[in-house]
């Protein structure tokens, strides 16, 4: 297999890390307001999702059956409940006395974990970014290239986390967060709030039994 498609694997990847979308919000907040070590934690539990995604994105790509529609609805409609809950409580947050933050995720690897299995962009962006970069080359793939492959994207995925971690634990972005905490933590349930109600717009319909052209 040419090396240029681990080459795109790794790219495919790391972009799909540092687009932003729900799990970059969470992982600003957590991180900035509690530290890299949290904000590491979080990561190891979201890097589940990441590589549950890539291998349906790759799978997809090399033309095995995609899952079917039903199977995303129903995941769309509970991610979009959850991230609908989270948003609701960083919308409606106070601030607290002293220094503390104003959300502390108690569990942040617990909150990875549930993040990446549940988000509502893993599997469309993880397919659109494959697709960009490695999907002109699906014709020579088979199943025994998925492996190598998957190990590309997952060097990706911690390289981009690893740029990530260096960007929320700066001094300087913390300082910024903690200055602007409310406002940004607010800011942040709104853009929840935006992304769960996407979900469950694409979602419900299609466990209703409609479709949109």
């Amino acid at each position: 297999m040419p090396a240029a498609l681990y080459v795109s694997a790794f790219t495919a990847a790391f972009l799909y890390i540092v687009i932003p979308g729900p799990a970059f919000l969470a992982l600003l907040g957590i991180g900035a307001a509690q530290g890299r070590r949290a904000g590491a934690h979080f990561i190891a539990g979201h890097f589940a999702g990441d590589i549950v995604w890539a291998s349906l994105a790759l799978v997809a790509i090399v033309g095995a059956r995609v899952i079917g529609e039903a199977v995303f609805d129903v995941l769309g409609a509970v991610c979009g409940l959850y991230l609908g809950w989270i948003g609701w409580n960083a919308l409606t947050a106070r601030r607290r006395s002293g220094e503390e933050p104003m959300l502390v995720v108690a569990r942040p690897l617990r909150r990875g974990l549930v993040f990446g299995l549940t988000n509502p962009k893993g599997y469309p962006v993880a397919l659109a970014t494959f697709t960009a970069l490695i999907g002109g080359a699906a014709d020579s793939l088979n199943f025994l290239s998925l492996p190598p492959l998957l190990v590309a994207a997952a060097v990706g995925f911690l390289s981009g986390y690893v740029l990530l971690i260096a960007f929320i634990g700066a001094p300087l972005v913390r300082r910024f967060y903690r200055a602007h905490e409310l406002a940004i933590v607010r800011a942040s349930g709104l853009l929840f709030i935006g992304f769960a109600l996407q979900a469950l717009w694409h979602s419900v319909p299609g466990l209703l039994g409609v479709r949109r052209a």
